[in-house]
């Protein structure tokens, strides 16, 4: 049984293949975009076996395009195209491994382009510029990637590189993240990371998410910009963050202890 995007399943719906995985009725072979470590219920996934796979490479790409354009049934075989060199390795080049989306672009850039008076639809790199208009960035808001990210551009700032910063977060806003939950990431930096180490770093990153607010995007794109990269210089402290961390756990140990008289 194969289940495209199991990961769409809720936990009671994983349930009900688990008796007939265990007794040997069906050999369940489930496909997700997703971590399955976080995504498919723990006593399915320790009966399965979890492959990786990888985006395609740039030859693998090549030979899916190449027979796409032979392909009289299912492909573009039954149009004349001549392609314009390097337009192949261009549309490679924008879609990061992924088969569907370049197969999708030389389908649009065939089937949309007039043919010259021999019949022969001339494909050009101007022409899949058109198409495509901006580049595929690989996102997804609630998804695997979308916490990649972020997590990249945290460890980025706790490191102190401004290049690595303004990049994770330039990747964000130009797939599409909501700016917000950016600014919001950038405020809980300041105090979790910085903290008393440079109080202003909670300033300039509240005054930035003011500024997405008042502003909207894309012109709000450099406050967010100048805030991670100000983090990322900033000196770094996490005692606020270990305190109260510690004050936490003296309340869950001693529980609600009397105010001193001395302080009442």
């Amino acid at each position: 049984l194969f289940v495209d995007e199991i990961h769409r399943f809720n936990k009671a719906q994983q349930d009900a293949f688990l008796p007939y995985v265990e007794d040997g009725t069906i050999v369940l072979i489930g496909a997700t975009t997703e971590n399955p470590s976080f995504e498919v219920i723990p006593p399915l996934l320790s009966r399965s076996t979890v492959y990786i796979l990888e985006p395609l490479s740039s030859e693998d790409l090549k030979n899916i395009l190449e027979k796409a354009l032979l392909d009289k049934e299912k492909g573009l075989g039954k149009y004349k195209v001549k392609l314009e060199p390097k337009v192949l390795d261009f549309i490679i080049e924008l879609v990061y491994g992924d088969a569907r989306i370049a197969l999708n672009i030389l389908e649009f850039a065939v089937i949309t382009t007039k043919p010259d008076t021999q019949g022969v639809r001339n494909i050009t790199l101007k022409i899949i510029e058109e198409v495509v208009q901006k580049r595929c960035l690989r996102y997804d808001k609630t998804g695997e990637e979308h916490y990649n990210i972020i997590s990249a551009l945290h460890k980025s700032m706790r490191d102190s590189d401004p290049d690595a910063a303004i990049y994770w977060v330039a990747r964000m806003l130009e797939a599409g993240e909501n700016p917000l939950y950016v600014a919001r990431r950038l405020v809980r930096f300041a105090s979790e990371d910085i903290g008393n180490a440079d109080p202003q770093a909670l300033q300039v990153a509240v005054a930035a998410m003011q500024a997405v607010h008042f502003l909207g995007m894309p012109e709000g794109n450099l406050a967010l910009a100048q805030t991670a990269t100000y983090l990322a210089c900033a000196p770094k402290s996490n005692a606020l963050y270990k305190g109260y961390q510690l004050t936490q756990e003296d309340i869950k140990r001693w529980g609600p202890l009397p105010v001193p008289l001395v302080i009442r």
